[in-house]
């Protein structure tokens, strides 16, 4: 779920705007290291303080990047926005602040205090309210993606030159779609740093920033669901092939990849769809 939530995210920018951007884990790790750094040095661990704060500094740093990011376009897009995380990597790796000590990272994070006397969250606990917070997300993202807002930044995505022609202000669109994808992939990054009970640098960098990518376009591009469809596919494929050969893992994700491009294009969650199209009863049918 978290990881779909993320992979969504990400679909906002690349699926829907076609911006292809390598630094999304900055946003992603920025919520789950406001989340470790209010508990490890404030010792806050209400989630009610966290997860805003998380979800806030996320939407910061989406807000400050793309002013740079979209100053370029295309391939170099790509790039800024890779150099822009790998910048809140190092940052990470290297003030001693953003580390516990003796280490890389900060570890020690436990699950969060929803502030209700008696109550404490446990693992089955957490999964409903992972849960709850991946369902509401799902109803936003909806509504924004078949709003006026989401198909003009489908139009972006197929022509920016004729949108611009009709007077739409195309920067401020694109703009506004990264900062609500860096919204809600903090968000992610805020549940992942409760999940994981630790957060890293490489939560910040670019193998990270690759996760939501093939997610995404395993699932789906530019689909609603595709991306989560994606990210159940990949986590589970991960899961399996970590417990029968771990060192292979990178071989059999390499494959799955290439899988899916020759054999489903469009994208798994959009090749199911059509084939429960194709099988499903069809009501009415007049057919012998």
């Amino acid at each position: 779920l978290i990881f779909g939530l993320f992979a969504m995210s990400f679909n906002i920018v690349f699926g829907y705007a076609g911006l292809m951007s390598l630094g999304h884990a900055a946003f992603f790790g920025a919520g789950g290291y406001t989340v470790a750094l209010l508990k490890l040095h404030y010792e806050v661990n209400l989630f009610w303080i966290s997860a805003p704060l998380g979800i806030l500094v996320a939407t910061v740093i989406a807000a400050l990047f793309a002013i740079i990011a979209l100053r370029a376009s295309g391939i170099y897009f790509l790039l800024v926005t890779f150099a822009l995380g790998q910048m809140l990597y190092s940052l990470a790796w290297n003030v001693k602040w953003l580390n516990s000590k003796g280490m890389q990272g900060i570890t020690g994070i436990t699950l969060p205090d929803l502030g209700i006397p008696g109550f404490a969250l446990e693992t089955l606990s957490f999964y409903y309210l992972v849960l709850i917070f991946f369902l509401l997300s799902a109803v936003l993202l909806y509504r924004l993606i078949i709003s006026p807002f989401g198909l003009a930044l489908e139009g972006i995505r197929e022509g920016e030159p004729r949108m611009e022609a009709v007077g739409y202000n195309t920067w401020f669109l694109k703009y506004a779609a990264f900062v609500v994808s860096g919204a809600f992939a903090g968000l992610a990054g805020v549940l992942f740093a409760y999940y994981n009970f630790f957060v890293s640098p490489n939560h910040l960098g670019i193998a990270t920033s690759f996760l939501p990518m093939v997610m995404a376009i395993m699932g789906g591009l530019g689909t609603f669901l595709g991306p989560v469809v994606g990210a159940a596919v990949f986590i589970f494929v991960e899961n399996f092939a970590s417990i029968i050969s771990p060192q292979r893992w990178p071989l059999v994700l390499g494959t799955l990849f290439v899988l899916t491009i020759m054999f489903a294009r469009d994208g798994i969650g959009v090749y199911l769809w059509r084939l429960w199209n194709k099988w499903r009863p069809h009501y009415g049918s007049v057919k012998n």
